[in-house]
């Protein structure tokens, strides 16, 4: 029969099952009491117990209460707990061998103990501890500790004496558990320890200490500090030696050891066993041309024409009309989170469209103002959304596309050329390139961008939202915030206050008289920027409480799911009715809006071959920049703890970029690409989220995700007819709202970068570590040099994106293109390759 071996756990606050007075395991003794008063019913169901396999974790509670005619003189009540905890990985998790390593260095080992009972063996074993001259504990008094080891259930009649907590193998049965009885494992935290301690007895005979604990051969003393690390508690000291103790060949060949180095060496030879076992291949895709799959990248991988795009077809055609129906059609109906969502990204594309074309207007002088911004996004974003291979992503302009079209109208007007013609002419060779990279499964490119490099362009690009609203708000005080300045000089150009009121010099009457001066001579005053200060961070504060509400425990949990779905437009609408009604006597600082054509096709007559052939670098340059956002954001939505199930078609969407900017540079509207932070915000507001709790650390998984193309169809549908709103009452949305939406977008944005987990532990003590995957595997040291290592990238990154040179921003995707060879040839050099691929690796 087939079992499935795993240690079993028994906490402090919980008892182990079967204890005696001076042994192990008490509570199937107190049980049979029980089924003495209730006709033993209860006898097989306690031995028939199920089992769980891998990381599943299952408590079984037995609260025991005597029946109303029992004499409950001598009666306590027990409350056990059992879990199952994972075997540790001596080949992933490195603090297995600096455990084994600290013990083999202050080894204290009892070979051959003659003492009977558990507590005899217990004080040996800690009298050895006290007396160890590496481990002095002067304010750590080893009798107390002794006692520690025990719990007592509190009736001085009963004086039940039970072991604290433990750790012990079982194997999973068909029909039950087998436990593993010739070795126990016994854990304490000390509060007034100085460090770990680890004491390890082998006794001269078998010993009898209770059910399921009949010839223990072996204990193994684990003390700890209260307050450590994660990866350095009780807990996972004692995960370590039950993992080696776990082997019954190796608890076997320990038997045959005379000398304390005999028996050091068996558990080195152990260690290296477990290490080889646990080593995998790693299992290659079955798809040749997926990004994402393991297949070492191949040359003749880009010769083959058109496959990319023919596998993403076949991968996601199966899917297309389920796209429409899921979460419709059945069921399982999600239509509240459906409205929530298309709301969310109603007003998460709208005013950035917004912001993003008053900074094309003021650039470009109208030529890209916001009226188109927006109906090219709605345009893009109904195409996109129709025919993606990845309907999650949501396409949008960018702020590196604003500056790279300010850049091109400073070349226009350096040059003397027309503006509308070079931008499409640009525009189409981009185009060109993306759809040669579709064609040519340039996406597999994208095997050499770990997860590393994407999160420092993610972190990039949300400090670039955040830099975009300071700028704004430092404007707003800048032209404002000083003493009242004249429009042709200073205020001593005007004549005095008193003079205007006929000799009245006190200050009501000063501001009354600078009050009445016309607003073409007054050119600043101090409540406008202030308030704007208000409004923008005002925006950020209520739209993130709402976003982290259905963490609270108010109201019921649907309304605080859809008050968190619904943060961001309520913060908008709330705020903008503050600025612009309730305050609607302080003028602030919005958008403008042009009575101008939409739609006009670029007079390519004006250019001359020249000018077409100097474009193509540019154009070069633009593909560049869409083509590494555009697969980064596939690739951040796609990710495997995003659980998303219908497959990725990157070189099909690169293609479908490349044709949506063809109508985008010949109608003059803005370039779109896929964003980041907002797809995968539209991801994770189509998530079901399960709440988890890991060694203290509360963390949030996502479940299920419905994939659906409604939301952000619906979206853009509504953004074009936004058009209709203009002026009024899109103009009701002050600027400073729009900035408070970029702080939200940022802040929000950085939720489960590994960057930013990394950079927060810099400031944080080793005991509040939380157990990641990086943190078990990873030496300490080596995880806070990679994460410096991205901190100099990540400004590398933010001096050229954001230098005011605007030539310098143009060699902007080069740079991104150099994070490459940095992650790839640089970084193994200075960290171990197997180091940097766990902390690189996808963690579900």
């Amino acid at each position: 029969m087939e079992t499935n071996k795993v240690l079993h756990f028994v906490p402090s606050e919980a008892p182990p099952s079967g204890m005696s007075k001076n042994g192990y395991f008490f509570q199937e003794m107190e049980q049979r009491e029980v089924e003495q008063e209730e006709g033993g019913e209860g006898r097989e169901e306690a031995q028939d117990s199920p089992i769980a396999c891998g990381d599943d974790i299952h408590l079984y509670d037995n609260q025991i209460s005597p029946g109303p005619d029992a004499d409950d003189s001598g009666c306590v009540l027990l409350n056990t707990s059992r879990r199952y905890v994972k075997l540790m990985n001596f080949e992933e998790e490195i603090r297995a061998h600096r455990d084994l390593d600290g013990f083999l260095a202050r080894a204290t080992i009892l070979l051959d103990e003659t003492a009977a009972s558990l507590d005899d063996v217990l004080k040996r074993m800690l009298h050895h501890v006290s007396q160890d001259s590496n481990s002095s504990e002067p304010s750590c008094n080893f009798e107390e500790v002794m006692s520690m080891l025990f719990t007592d259930a509190g009736a001085q009649e009963v004086n039940v004496h039970l072991l604290s907590e433990t750790i012990q193998g079982v194997t999973a049965t068909g029909t039950g558990i087998q436990y593993q009885q010739s070795w126990l494992c016994i854990l304490c935290n000390v509060k007034y320890l100085q460090r770990r301690h680890v004491c390890i007895s082998r006794l001269e005979r078998p010993q009898n200490w209770g059910e399921n604990c009949c010839e223990v051969r072996y204990v193994i003393l684990i003390l700890a500090p209260l307050k450590m690390k994660s990866t350095k508690t009780a807990m996972e000291l004692g995960r370590t030696f039950a993992t080696l103790f776990s082997d019954i060949s190796f608890r076997q060949k320990l038997l045959e050891t005379k000398t304390q180095e005999e028996f050091k060496e068996a558990l080195v030879l152990q260690r290296h066993q477990l290490t080889a076992t646990n080593q995998q291949p790693i299992a290659l895709g079955k798809e040749e041309t997926d990004p994402r799959s393991h297949k070492p990248l191949k040359c003749q991988d880009f010769l083959r024409a058109g496959r990319g795009i023919y596998e993403d077809f076949c991968r996601r055609l199966p899917f297309y009309p389920s796209d429409f129906t899921d979460g419709i059609v059945g069921s399982n109906k999600t239509l509240l989170k459906y409205m929530t969502t298309a709301i969310f990204l109603y007003i998460a594309i709208l005013l950035p469209a917004i912001a993003f074309g008053s900074l094309n207007d003021e650039s470009t002088r109208g030529e890209i103002d916001v009226r188109k911004t927006i109906i090219g996004q709605s345009i893009g974003g109904v195409i996109y959304s129709l025919f993606a291979g990845s309907p999650l992503v949501i396409p949008l302009t960018t702020a590196p596309l604003a500056i790279f079209i300010s850049v091109i109208r400073g070349i226009c007007d350096d040059y003397n050329l027309d503006f509308a013609a070079f931008y499409a002419c640009i525009g189409l060779w981009n185009c060109l390139f993306l759809i040669l990279g579709g064609i040519f499964n340039l996406s597999l490119l994208m095997k050499l961008f770990k997860r590393s490099t994407e999160e420092v362009i993610a972190l990039f690009i949300s400090i670039a939202f955040v830099v975009d609203a300071m700028k704004g708000t430092v404007k707003i005080f800048h032209r404002y915030y000083h003493a009242p300045t004249l429009a042709n000089g200073t205020v001593d150009a005007v004549p005095p206050a008193g003079d205007l009121l006929g000799g009245n010099g006190s200050e009501t009457a000063a501001g009354f008289a600078l009050n009445a001066l016309p607003d073409s001579v007054i050119h600043c005053s101090r409540e406008r920027p202030v308030l704007c200060l208000l409004l923008m961070l005002g925006t950020l504060w209520m739209g993130y409480t709402l976003y982290q509400f259905k963490r609270s425990p108010f109201l019921h949990a649907k309304v605080r799911e859809v008050l968190s779905d619904c943060a961001l437009p309520i913060s908008v609408l709330v705020f903008s009715f503050i600025g612009s009604y309730i305050f609607s006597d302080i003028e602030l600082p919005v958008f403008k809006v042009h009575d101008r054509p939409v739609f006009k096709v670029a007079p390519f007559e004006r250019l001359s071959a020249m000018n077409v052939v100097s474009a193509m670098g540019l154009g070069f340059l633009l593909a560049l920049l869409i083509f590494i956002d555009q697969n980064i954001v596939v690739s951040l939505t796609n990710a495997p703890e995003n659980r998303l199930l219908k497959g990725t078609a990157y070189h099909w969407d690169l293609m479908l970029s490349g044709l949506i900017n063809i109508l985008m540079s010949v109608l003059g509207l803005p370039w779109m690409h896929a964003a980041f932070p907002h797809s995968t915000l539209h991801v994770r507001q189509l998530a079901f989220v399960e709440q988890r709790v890991e060694g203290g650390h509360l963390y949030e998984t996502i479940v299920q995700v419905k994939e659906t193309r409604l939301t952000s169809l619906t979206a853009n549908i509504f953004i074009g007819v936004s058009v209709l709103l203009l002026p009024l009452p899109l103009q009701w949305i002050p600027k400073p709202v729009l900035y408070g939406l970029f702080l939200y977008i940022a802040l929000t944005s950085i939720d489960g970068n590994q960057m930013c987990d990394r950079m927060a532990l810099l400031l944080k003590e080793q005991t509040s570590y939380p157990p990641t995957h990086y943190i078990r595997k990873v030496p300490q040291r080596k995880i806070h040099y990679f994460t410096f290592l991205q901190m100099m990238q990540l400004l590398v990154l933010c001096t050229f994106g954001m230098y005011p040179i605007p030539y310098m921003k143009m060699i902007f995707p080069l740079c991104m293109i150099m994070l490459i060879p940095i992650r790839n040839n640089v970084l193994p050099h200075i960290i171990e390759a197997k180091y940097l691929d766990i902390m690189d690796a996808q963690h579900m």
